[in-house]
């Protein structure tokens, strides 16, 4: 089953912080609703730009895409 990557990205001087503030939503999200998620992170691009993501299969991201509002995503090579 393919998988996707949906994606936060954040951006200013304070972007990880907020990055990192944001995955302990995604993580409390994912234990509340019990969902079969086990990757997740935070990525630093350079100092002005991170971004949180969480891959989920094709199947599910729908109904997380819809709640969670990512701002993009992209297929994750398996």
């Amino acid at each position: 089953m393919r998988k996707l990557k949906l994606i936060w990205d954040f951006r200013g001087p304070t972007n990880k912080h907020t990055a990192e503030h944001h995955l302990i939503h995604l993580k409390e999200y994912i234990n509340l609703n019990k969902l079969d998620i086990e990757k997740t992170g935070i990525e630093t691009l350079n100092e002005m730009h991170s971004l949180v993501y969480l891959v989920v299969e094709e199947s599910k991201m729908q109904s997380i895409r819809d709640t969670l509002k990512p701002h993009r995503g992209q297929i994750f090579p398996s």
